[in-house]
């Protein structure tokens, strides 16, 4: 019976000693997959005849030329190499603008760790003949906004909507049944450096907001990872 007793205890003794380490093994060679946000909108297979390589082009938003809320003209090139979070409200908005605007500044200060420099804020009115530079930057001053990491956008009416509805793929338009005169998407747009849209959110949602906030994490870690380890949603 001691014998017995004491070929357990090596045995155990033996276990604890090698299990840790097989285990280790095992997940240092198992596979790590993520997700990997998809592109949305239209694309374009292109074939290089030389290299018999196919590549997919991915829907872009297209560059633009208007005014900030300081009355200085701006692009993408002011933007450049960095993840964009837009939307498209108006000052004087009588429903959804309200709980957007509350939203995006919400999500302000839940990125405002320094890791979340990279991400910039963009919101467009789709009523410039009201919103002049001024008012646009009152407004946002009103609202808590950090100029630095969030700009108002401002200037001609008919390239704003096209932005929107060919951009950024969201209805934005005039019309006098709407309250307020305008009808808008209450939808976040989610832009990776490349200005090719990732994703869709409610900018009225809390839910919504708070998925955009998880898949800006996803996109900043897809940026690092290796093409194997992903896995598309």
């Amino acid at each position: 019976m001691k014998r017995k007793s004491e070929l357990r205890k090596l045995l155990l003794l033996l276990a604890l000693l090698v299990l840790p380490g097989i285990a280790l093994i095992l997940l240092s060679k198992a596979e790590h997959n993520f997700e990997i946000l998809p592109y949305l909108g239209e694309k374009e297979l292109v074939f290089d005849k030389e290299s018999g390589v196919v590549d997919t082009l991915y829907h872009r938003v297209p560059d633009f030329e208007l005014v900030n809320q300081e009355g200085e003209q701006v692009s993408f090139a002011d933007f450049e190499g960095k993840i964009i979070v837009a939307d498209f409200f108006f000052t004087t908005c009588p429903t959804i603008c309200p709980i957007m605007t509350k939203q995006m500044t919400r999500l302000q200060w839940m990125l405002e760790d320094p890791a979340y420099d990279d991400v910039h804020f963009l919101s467009y009115t789709v009523n410039p003949t009201h919103d002049s530079p001024e008012v646009l930057k009152t407004y946002a001053l009103q609202q808590g906004a950090d100029l630095s990491r969030w700009t108002f956008i401002t200037g001609d009416q008919e390239s704003i909507h096209r932005l929107g509805f060919d951009g950024y793929l969201l209805s934005t338009q005039e019309d006098d049944m709407a309250p307020g005169g305008f009808l808008h998407s209450s939808m976040f747009v989610l832009l990776d450096r490349e200005r090719h849209i990732r994703g869709f959110y409610d900018g009225t949602s809390t839910k919504e907001v708070d998925d955009l906030v998880t898949d800006i994490k996803m996109l900043k870690k897809q940026e690092v990872m290796k093409p194997t380890e992903m896995v598309r949603r």
